[in-house]
């Protein structure tokens, strides 16, 4: 555990990560990642080709240990729990995969345990996303695996908001959200082009969320004001984390519950953040704010105060 307060290690590449203090009342603290490894060509349901290209297999080795290296570098910096871009170990499909087939799973699997074993070593939380692959013929599933502290698979999100390329040539589509807690903050998911779809951070947001990890790997700068919006109008912290390759639009960052950047990427691909309840800057959004806004949502505030009254019903006289 360390102190409240923000600390940066300077790596080439990078993950957010989550630095819980001993103050469990008041603060977290979180990094995330700009740069990885980006590999495997991809078209679900073709069979796999005996003979690999060693360069994907190469790859994909070089992601599992880009992954362990960002912790290890992580758990010097204080981190509680990591948070990587979307398809970081697998690789994301539309921009990497040409066809599932030329994917080993047998060895995305296992650096994953590898990873999770890490974990645990650490006594670290991680958000990693990868490809997750159901049985023939089914594609697989845009994932987000949450290992805990004990390098243990605990849950994991499927991106349920695909795009229409997805949709039709890569990825099966899930259905419910995932939350999960560290030391008393509750933790929601999101991935990509879900920014679109406000009803997903609003169910978050009644499920009752501090902070939203969202794993991207974006196509345009306007995301990032999206997800600053977000932050705001729900009142928790976001975490967004994307790849280096996106970052000529924006670089990852934690975006505070009153929606200003907190920390964000920079030189330095890994930033740690800390997420404080007793931060005065954040007492209105957390405070004021979010606990006025559920009680307005909720609509009876309002009925309370419902009149009977000719001038309210009338409304073509001035």
């Amino acid at each position: 555990m360390r102190a409240r307060g923000r600390a940066r290690a300077h790596v080439e590449v990078g993950a957010w990560l989550l630095r819980i203090h001993a103050d469990q009342t008041s603060g977290l603290s979180v990094s995330r990642p700009s740069a990885c490894h980006r590999d495997l060509p991809a078209c679900a349901g073709e069979p796999r080709d005996r003979h690999l290209p060693a360069q994907l297999v190469v790859r994909s080795r070089a992601n599992g240990a880009e992954v362990r290296r960002m912790l290890r570098q992580a758990s010097a910096a204080g981190a509680r729990l990591a948070h990587f871009p979307e398809g970081f170990l697998s690789g994301y499909a539309v921009e990497d995969v040409a066809s599932w087939g030329e994917v080993d799973w047998a060895l995305v699997h296992r650096e994953l345990e590898d990873v999770a074993a890490f974990a645990g070593e650490l006594g670290m939380w991680v958000v990693l996303g990868s490809a997750h692959p159901l049985t023939e013929p089914h594609w697989p599933h845009n994932s987000l695996y949450v290992i805990s502290d004990e390098g243990r698979l605990v849950d994991r999100y499927d991106k349920r908001k695909c795009s229409h390329t997805e949709l039709t040539r890569f990825y099966t589509p899930g259905f419910e959200p995932v939350v999960f807690e560290i030391d008393g903050f509750r933790f929601g998911l999101a991935i990509c082009i879900e920014i679109n779809f406000p009803d997903v951070f609003a169910e978050y947001d009644r499920l009752g969320v501090d902070c939203l990890l969202l794993s991207a790997y974006p196509v345009d700068s306007i995301f990032a004001i999206k997800a600053r919006a977000y932050a705001a109008v729900h009142n928790y912290w976001l975490s967004l984390s994307v790849p280096a390759q996106a970052t000529n639009l924006f670089h990852s960052g934690l975006i505070g519950p009153h929606g200003e950047v907190a920390d964000a990427g920079g030189e330095s691909s890994l930033v740690v953040g800390t997420l404080d309840r007793a931060d005065p800057a954040l007492r209105c959004a957390l405070e004021l704010a979010r606990p006025w806004r559920t009680m307005a949502r909720a609509g009876e505030v309002y009925e309370q105060r419902r009149v009977t009254d000719e001038r309210s019903r009338v409304r073509t006289e001035f």
